[in-house]
């Protein structure tokens, strides 16, 4: 590895806790909105660095960063909107997924990709699907539109500006990293996995049909959404052992 940041990484252990620890100071209720920021961006910062390293690293040692997959239950009320969250993220964050309904109001979704990616995203879902749902409560419907109305379309405001928001982090930590020993490009690199994670899904579901949905939604709680999700924390560790995720 070259560069300041890649010749001595982290362990995976450290890196991790220091971004819990930076997205417990912005969560702190006496943290202000503008250190609040400050701490964000930076554990955002790591987090993408942190996928990268685990990439870059694996491209050399296999052993580094391994494909697998995993499951997650979701269920809850607004069960869409979780669902169209996880997807976003998963897709963002180089996974592919699939639902698979179990029970009335019950939806598992089979996630595919290598495992610090898999590790990013239920730990970056656990986290966005708890301010989704603390901010969608805050939320004040504008005249003559509904409650329910204004909290689907603030989700739908909220999850597609997540997304944005991802891709541009994972592009940028990219673009910013080194190549490896041999030469090998992030893009490259990154594509490659992307390719063994879509064979492996396409192996386990051959007549899947491409999971991914859409958030059309308007009103003025799209635009709510969205300005909440510019605030949100990307790096949130609250990840238990558990992966039923509800509300």
């Amino acid at each position: 590895m070259k560069g300041p940041d890649m010749a001595t990484p982290m362990p995976e252990d450290g890196k991790l806790a220091k971004i819990r620890a930076l997205l417990a100071k912005a969560e702190d209720p006496a943290t202000t909105p503008e250190e609040a920021q400050s701490y964000f961006g930076k554990a955002a910062e790591l987090m993408a660095k942190y996928g990268i390293e685990r990439a870059m690293l694996a491209a050399t040692d296999p052993n580094a960063d391994r494909p697998g997959d995993r499951v997650i239950k979701v269920e809850g009320t607004y069960t869409t909107d979780r669902l169209y969250l996880l997807g976003y993220v998963a897709t963002a964050l180089h996974c592919v997924s699939i639902k698979k309904k179990v029970s009335r109001g019950i939806t598992e979704v089979h996630l595919f990709g290598y495992e610090s990616d898999l590790d990013r995203v239920e730990l970056l879902f656990t986290s966005l699907l708890l301010q989704m749902f603390n901010g969608m409560r805050h939320g004040r419907p504008g005249p003559g539109e509904s409650t329910v109305t204004y909290r689907k379309a603030w989700a739908g405001g909220f999850i597609l500006r997540i997304d944005e928001r991802l891709r541009e982090i994972e592009a940028r930590a990219q673009r910013e990293a080194p190549a490896t020993d041999t030469g090998r490009s992030t893009e490259l690199v990154v594509a490659d996995r992307k390719a063994v994670v879509e064979a492996r899904f396409a192996a386990a579901y051959p007549d899947a049909i491409d999971p991914t949905g859409s958030t059309r939604r308007r009103g003025r709680g799209l635009d709510d959404g969205r300005d909440a999700a510019n605030r949100a924390d990307l790096g949130q560790t609250r990840m238990s052992g558990r992966r039923a995720i509800a509300a």
